[in-house]
């Protein structure tokens, strides 16, 4: 692809977001170094894994790669036989921790079993994190310079002597600063050259016994060494060399081990910096909202729902394209500053973006078309230098295209034509999209002249569009009309911007006749098209209405049908428990009848058993009629109410607690266990409190206790929105209460949430000695968010 058109497309700034989204410098440059494919099978795949990508970082979210370091010249070095610094090591502990996470993250989403995977999976399976290897560099290595005590025995011992040695020289020195205070400049040890010195005036150079090391700017102050700690002195310089000696060692030994896996930590490197740039690329298509695209072999592009990824994303107009499947040339009129190039660029930059890789910002099912060569001849390149002028510049541009253009180009013009003569102008733009059309190049052009539009009404497999524009408003809505040409505003615009009439009316008698009959043609079908489609609208309205009332019909139905099967299957049950019980007592009447017609004795208990009959046949009756179902209706005012009153949900037939107070409407929230529901006066009725009767005699303390709490413990209590600290003693104290209230059950709300406060809940209840059992709601009752308990009698 030429380097022309990824400029003028602003590829470029699509590659600079991209790098900035991978996390390693070996990414970066993967990603910097990103350019359009022409081979279908490498696109397919490239497209395939920025799918993949996405679909982990949708279910888990990113992944970083920013341990992957540059370890390429390391090992060369290893390779040479050379020891690697403290920072290299570092940097391949760091490299195989990467990998290491980069394999537990696939490990969450891919299935072991799975053989296959997606396109990411070969290299998961691939990446080796060398753990002993990484462990080993970190247990050895604290910092890039430091190198751990332990990390030899060896080291370990000359550290040990080492510090031995400074604590005595430090003594010695102590003591002769103590002894020879009044000839030391300053009180303070201090190093120089690698050995321990005391700051001496200069005067007592000859009095002070040592080795003058140093002296300041002034000469004023000599650096001196006493000669009483020389020895100790260079018993330090030789344990530190004998430490750079373990230290040497160290670096050696884990050099050859990690020389030992140098073909994984090459392996490693590569995956990790193509995981990145993968990742890099779901990430992009994340932030755009990007979709992949698909390459029909027919050789079209359909883009649904387009937006620039340049333009932000509160300000962009998506625009739906198709090219190359009804017509192959394209012709866009419209205002300036009315989205023209903006469609322009749209198109030619999602060519790049998929033929690359990328994902499109765009609805999914859109398709694009795979080119050898992307031609843009867009913006104004005159040139001072090469006495080129606006004309010159797009006509250089226009004959390098029409040499190399052929069938499997896309060809993108801005203004055709403009900067010179508008006849002639239009004739060769007319000219040039006729030649790339007969060659069967796609082409995309925008134009202010109406013969471009003329030709593109009377030429088959060319097509009309326009940029919408609102003369009311005096701005562009960005829309891209696709069959419709464009029509001149410009009367229209300079009449609202107030332009006298008759300037305006002399005008239109210097417009030719055909071109004015043109404009009114392209007024008229305008204005039938903005009536269509609100006609359109209207019917989609309509279409959505009825969807969603067939939607609540049919369910509406299928609650009905359910209701129904239900009732009849309890009715025909209930029947059949009926006609058993009446044809057991049938026959065993019959039984004794036959036996008492055979006497005259037995007619009194003949007479008992009818009485007894028709007594049960009574009572059955009078048992349907109180079964009936009578609708309740509540008398309840809202004078009646206060927060934290006990009410019942005469819809719901479940009990509840008052939140609020009603409002004009007679709303109110009632709180019916987990459920906070909002209902209106004339569904509740209050419940009473049940009255507590004293008995003439006296009771003693925890009797009155009991009563006092019976008629204020409530049979629930909520611990939803508290921590666990916060819940705890208000649980207590509310267990004690019903406790003493002699209440035999009651329900704790706790929620479901992480599950910390119903476990806290039941180690609470597993020590208080007056809870008999406690379990989880069922069905009904609030399942895991409640627990219900029972108190010892």
């Amino acid at each position: 692809m030429n380097k022309k058109v990824l400029s003028t497309l602003e590829y470029y700034k699509i590659i600079e977001q991209l790098e900035h989204l991978a996390g390693s410098a070996g990414g970066r440059k993967k990603c910097h170094d990103l350019k359009p494919e022409t081979d279908p099978d490498l696109i397919t795949v490239a497209q395939r894994e920025t799918s993949d990508a996405l679909t982990h970082i949708m279910t888990q979210g990113p992944i970083s790669f920013q341990g992957v370091t540059e370890i390429m010249g390391s090992l060369k070095r290893l390779e040479l036989g050379a020891s690697l610094s403290m920072r290299e090591l570092l940097d391949i502990s760091s490299l195989l921790y990467t990998a290491g996470q980069t394999k537990a993250y696939f490990r969450k989403s891919l299935n072991e079993n799975d053989e296959t995977g997606d396109s990411l999976n070969e290299r998961y399976q691939l990446l080796e994190p060398l753990s002993p290897l990484m462990q080993e560099i970190r247990r050895c290595i604290v910092a890039e310079d430091e190198m751990a005590d332990d990390a030899s025995a060896g080291l370990n011992q000359v550290r040990r002597k080492l510090k031995s040695a400074g604590d005595r020289i430090h003594e010695q020195l102590n003591s002769v600063l103590n002894s020879h205070r009044s000839m030391l400049q300053d009180a303070i040890i201090t190093m120089r050259s690698g050995r321990y010195c005391l700051p001496v005036k200069a005067e007592y150079r000859s009095s002070f016994s040592g080795m003058v090391h140093d002296q300041s700017s002034t000469g004023s102050t000599l650096f001196i060494e006493p000669a009483s700690v020389v020895k100790l002195n260079n018993e330090i310089r030789d344990l530190e060399r004998q430490e750079q000696e373990e230290i040497d060692k160290i670096l050696a030994e884990l050099s050859n081990q990690a020389a030992e896996q140098q073909f994984y930590l090459e392996q490693n490197y590569r995956l990790l910096t193509e995981l990145d740039f993968i990742f890099a690329k779901g990430m992009l298509s994340k932030q755009m909202r990007g979709t992949e695209p698909q390459f029909p072999a027919e050789r079209y592009i359909e883009i649904k729902n387009g937006r620039h990824p340049l333009i932000a994303k509160d300000k962009v107009v998506p625009i739906d394209i198709h090219l190359g499947k009804e017509f192959s040339l394209l012709v866009v009129t419209g205002p300036n500053t009315g989205g023209k190039t903006v469609s322009l660029k749209t198109v030619g930059l999602f060519c790049l973006m998929g033929q690359a890789g990328l994902h499109i910002p765009a609805f999914d099912g859109s398709s694009l078309c795979i080119f050898d060569e992307i031609y843009a001849d867009i913006g104004d390149e005159q040139s001072i230098e090469q006495s080129l002028s606006t004309f010159s510049s797009h006509m250089v541009n226009t004959v390098s295209i029409l040499e190399k253009a052929d069938e499997r180009s896309l060809a993108l013009f801005d203004e055709l034509g403009a900067g010179t003569d508008p006849t002639e102008g239009a004739a060769l733009a007319t000219a040039i999209l006729s030649n790339l059309h007969k060659r069967g190049t796609l082409t995309m052009a925008t134009t202010h002249y109406s013969e471009l539009k003329l030709y593109a009404l009377q030429t088959p497999d060319v097509e009309n569009a326009c940029c919408e524009f609102d003369v009311a408003t005096l701005r562009p809505t960005y829309r891209l009309l696709i069959g419709i040409p464009g029509k001149s505003n410009a009367f229209a615009i300079s009449s609202k911007l107030g332009l006298s009439a008759d300037i305006i009316e002399d005008a239109k008698h210097h417009v030719a006749n055909d071109a004015t009959q043109f404009e009114d043609v392209l007024a008229d079908l305008e204005a039938t098209r903005i009536k269509l489609e609100k006609e359109h609208q209207k019917v989609s309205d309509s279409r959505k209405e009825v969807s969603r009332l067939r939607k609540s019909l049919q369910e509406k139905n299928e609650r009905i049908d359910s209701s129904k099967d239900r009732i009849l299957q309890n009715a025909n049950e209930e029947a059949s428990r009926i006609l058993a019980e009446a044809k057991e007592y049938a026959d065993e009447t019959i039984r004794k009848y036959t036996k008492w017609a055979s006497s005259d004795k037995h007619i009194r208990e003949m007479e008992a058993e009818r009485t007894k009959l028709r007594e049960q046949i009574d009572k059955k009756q009078s048992n349907s009629q109180k079964a009936a179902p009578k609708k309740k209706t509540s008398t309840l005012k809202a004078k009646d109410l206060f927060i934290g009153a006990d009410v019942k949900i005469l819809s719901l037939n479940s009990a509840g607690t008052v939140s609020t107070l009603p409002n004009e409407k007679g709303d109110l929230f009632v709180q019916a266990g987990l459920l906070r529901t909002k209902v209106n006066l004339n569904d509740l009725e209050l419940i009473k409190q049940p009255k507590i009767i004293k008995p003439a005699k006296s009771r003693s303390g925890s009797g009155k206790i009991g009563m006092s709490k019976a008629a204020a413990i409530h049979q629930e209590i909520n611990l939803i929105g508290m921590t666990v600290d916060q819940a705890m003693p208000v649980l207590e104290k509310y267990l004690d209460d019903a406790y003493l209230a002699h209440m035999t059950q009651v329900t704790v709300i706790h929620g479901r949430g992480t599950g910390a406060l119903r476990t806290a809940v039941h180690n609470r209840l597993k020590k208080l000695k007056y809870v008999k059992a406690f379990r989880l709601g069922e069905f009904g009752e609030g399942d895991m968010g409640v627990t219900i308990v029972t108190f010892k009698s």
